[in-house]
């Protein structure tokens, strides 16, 4: 018979010493937090660190392990931080490096880690170095820091190859030289405000050395590696043209953010073999790169770690980021990228633990970031999704809210339950959806400028959190100042509406976490079960995982409920839930 047990208290303990093979990274689950959407501290519509350091509680109290910052350094936030204008100090607009300190050390009290962004494939045209570049000329050691080079055709009018920007547009640009004349061009994959760095060049390894220990002398516990696919180019850079492909639901065609690479598994799995390697992105050299990083965090004590941004298919491939003496994570896009079918997920899975585990690392779990559209949308998406394209109020088959909230818990409770370490991507908890009616005027992704439009990009996965109140700013901050603005139903969202409300998505999030713990299922080992077509079940240690994706319900295997994603009719699981049994 199916009981269902009654909700356990919230137990959080302090980060214990790592033993060998069990190092805090490899069953942490790590929330990100988009400083610039999270907590506003001052009113001024701009989340910040006081505002993080703030609200640092809540996140104990959620019951997670780790916080990831995106950027917060200095910048002149033309692609909201990752053009970073010095790397060694924080932006006037989050705080101070006091404020920093101050959020690290409230952080380590509560036995919370924190891991925070590196972005080494670019910097901002306005950072010293490439100031200095423009200023010295061709031929200067300046210039040798970011890759310049002459035009083709006459008079070099023309760009050095035919590569693209993930932004949309030209990925060269042209610059004029300190004689007025026209100059070389620069390479930028990102914005032209995103000049790339030569990491050919021993001058930059130093600086970056430089900048790891920086950070890590002040106690931060890693980083997450922006664009850690990219920065070896190939050699000679060779025009390339990414092959053609059509999205699909849940699946993302391949930009070049992808660099050709079709992000549904199924796609690779059934083209037979590895994916061409674009000459921008998954070069070999990289490697050597991240083994003298790992050198430099073992320098320091406590488990410091590296989680790489690779969009890199298939995932024995991008097992290489993760051997030993390189990262210890990278993010698994092929899992998020997975459409929300039995078949693919269980294939995904299985792949995943495969691939990570050959090398001996953990396989990572992720459904939304700030980059994608948020997951509480996406699963339930009937048209195209391209990754990075984003959707606005234009896009077609756009999701009935609370299915598409239901289908997202189900599928959060069944990530949860894996094995590795998870990321949580910050409002996933409250069960936001993507903001999709954003006016035009108030869009600030430079994908929506650099296509004139054609394109929303992602703005809609990047809106302030809701805190608390039903009006100004939801709590986000002190006025009703919001760098983006907050749909008018997120008053229903508010962490303050769901808190200790039985059946709420914060509630769920918290009881999810807490049997994770509970019953050590990072550490587990899945065995398959077999109850049916359109269901995914499955034995790890002592529970049982089992999630419907058909229309009728289906009947729960005895044992003692100790996690629902939705409501059950008795001892039956509706579509779309996962549940969790012992």
């Amino acid at each position: 018979m199916t009981t269902i047990a009654a909700p356990t208290p919230l137990t959080h303990t302090e980060p214990t010493p790592s033993a060998p093979g069990r190092e805090w990274w490899r069953s942490a689950v790590i929330y990100q937090v988009y400083p610039r959407s999270f907590a506003d501290s001052d009113g001024d519509g701009m989340g910040d660190l006081p505002g993080i350091t703030h609200r640092l509680p809540a996140l104990r109290e959620l019951g997670v392990d780790a916080v990831w910052l995106s950027p917060f350094q200095s910048s002149p936030q033309r692609d909201a931080g990752y053009d970073v204008s010095d790397y060694r100090d924080v932006d006037v607009r989050f705080g101070t490096l006091a404020d920093f300190d101050r959020m690290l050390a409230t952080a380590h009290d509560l036995g919370l880690r924190v891991i925070i962004d590196i972005v080494p494939n670019h910097s901002s045209s306005d950072h010293r170095w490439f100031q200095e570049a423009l200023a010295a000329g061709p031929g200067s050691p300046e210039r040798a820091r970011y890759i310049f080079r002459d035009g083709t055709g006459e008079n070099g009018d023309l760009p050095p190859n035919n590569w693209e920007s993930i932004f949309g547009g030209g990925a060269w640009t042209r610059v004029t030289e300190a004689d007025g004349r026209p100059g070389q061009w620069y390479l930028h994959l990102f914005d032209k405000s995103q000049p790339d760095f030569d990491w050919e060049n021993p001058w930059v390894w130093e600086q970056f050395r430089g900048i790891l220990r920086f950070w890590l002398d002040r106690g931060v516990d890693g980083f997450r590696v922006d664009v850690a696919h990219g920065m070896v180019k190939e050699a000679g850079l060779p025009d390339y043209t990414p092959p053609a492909h059509t999205g699909s639901m849940g699946g993302a065609a391949p930009t070049l953010e992808t660099g050709g690479i079709p992000l549904e598994p199924e796609i690779a799995a059934h083209a037979g073999g590895e994916p061409a390697t674009p000459p921008y992105f998954a070069q070999d050299g990289v490697h050597a790169i991240y083994r003298d990083w790992h050198t430099v965090l073992d320098e320091y004590s406590g488990d410091r770690v590296l989680c790489g941004e690779a969009w890199v298919e298939p995932l024995d491939k991008l097992a290489r980021w993760v051997r030993p003496d390189e990262m210890q994570q990278t993010f698994n896009f092929a899992y998020l990228e997975t459409p929300w079918n039995a078949a693919a997920l269980r294939s995904v899975i299985d792949r995943s633990i495969a691939a990570f585990s050959s090398v001996g690392a953990p396989s990572t779990w992720v459904l939304s970031n700030h980059d994608v559209v948020r997951h509480a949308t996406r699963l339930a998406l009937h048209g195209e999704n391209l990754q990075g394209h984003g959707i606005g109020p234009k896009t077609t088959g756009l999701p009935d809210p609370v299915f598409a909230l239901h289908r997202a818990r189900a599928a959060t409770a069944l990530m949860l339950a894996l094995p590795g370490s998870a990321y949580l991507y910050q409002g996933e908890e409250l069960g936001l959806p993507e903001a999709i009616d954003l006016p035009d005027d108030a869009r600030q992704d430079p994908t929506w400028f650099r296509t004139n439009g054609e394109r929303y990009g992602r703005d809609g996965c990047r809106v302030p959190i809701p805190w608390e109140g039903t009006e100004a700013s939801y709590g986000f901050g002190p006025t009703a100042a919001s760098w983006l603005p907050q749909p008018s139903t997120w008053a229903a969202y508010t962490r303050s509406s769901q808190a200790g409300v039985p059946g709420s998505t914060l509630t769920m999030y918290q009881d999810a976490l807490d049997a994770r713990r509970r019953y050590d299922l990072a550490f587990g080992s899945p065995e398959w079960i077999d109850l049916g077509e359109g269901t995914l079940a499955f034995r790890s240690g002592e529970v049982t995982v089992v999630v419907n994706f058909g229309e009728a319900p289906v009947a729960l295997p005895e044992g003692e409920v100790v996690l629902a994603s939705g409501a059950l009719d008795g001892g039956m699981l509706p579509r779309d839930t996962t549940a969790w049994l012992v």
